[in-house]
């Protein structure tokens, strides 16, 4: 992401072997299922490396206490869902509007179901963090990614493009993280995905600027 973690919050060094890449993973694994199964008040870093299965040291090698951990946890999966959703807007790039709106849905709600464990876990730590400039730059970059997918829309051109997209990735990202929040059953996740297609189609039929030839606006009614 483009914003680095505040100093308290800083990895003490990053791996560059795929050893030490494994047994950082293996960290962050163990993280979420004691979050999952302890709580965040009960996650300390002596459970961690005990469901990890390394020493303390080894943990302090790459994190200097849990704030770190967790916040380091926090930044690999809004990279990750930054990822899909940038690599779904390249692929998108010149279909129909209608279309690129059920591929941001699409996208956005695959990557967070793929974990739905993680998922739930860390909107439980993010208001606990200082993750703030973290959670901005997320949020910029899938917003960058929605106006780039959408500038290529060849039926569509919008006066305010940062605006719009702005607008559709907040709506699918809050309506998302309240329906996450309540459980993200099967069913919920199909419904939403759903009616957040629907909501975005017809929103961006609506901040198009009209072409030659379109029927007068009826105002506000």
């Amino acid at each position: 992401m483009p914003s680095s973690p505040p100093d308290a919050l800083k990895p003490r060094k990053r791996p560059r072997q795929a050893r030490a890449e494994a047994t950082v993973d293996a960290i962050f694994e163990a993280t979420i299922q004691v979050l999952l199964a302890e709580g965040e008040r009960r996650l300390t870093t002596t459970r961690v490396v005990e469901r990890a299965g390394v020493s303390v040291g080894t943990m302090y090698q790459y994190f200097p206490h849990r704030q770190a951990l967790l916040y380091a946890v926090l930044q690999r999966h809004l990279e990750h869902v930054a990822d899909a959703v940038e690599a779904a807007c390249e692929r998108g790039r010149g279909r129909p509007s209608a279309e690129m709106a059920e591929l941001l849905v699409g996208a956005f709600l695959d990557a967070k179901a793929q974990r739905l464990d993680v998922t739930q876990a860390l909107y439980l730590i993010a208001e606990d963090l200082d993750s703030t400039a973290l959670l901005a730059a997320a949020v910029d970059r899938n917003v960058a990614s929605t106006a780039g997918l959408l500038a290529s829309a060849p039926d569509a051109d919008f006066a305010s493009l940062p605006a719009v997209a702005f607008a559709v990735f907040s709506s699918i990202a809050g309506s998302t993280r309240v329906v996450f929040e309540r459980g993200a059953s099967p069913s919920a996740l199909q419904e939403l995905r759903r009616e957040l297609t629907l909501m975005c189609r017809s929103y961006l039929h609506a901040s198009r600027r009209p072409a030659r030839g379109d029927p007068p606006s009826c105002g506000g009614w």
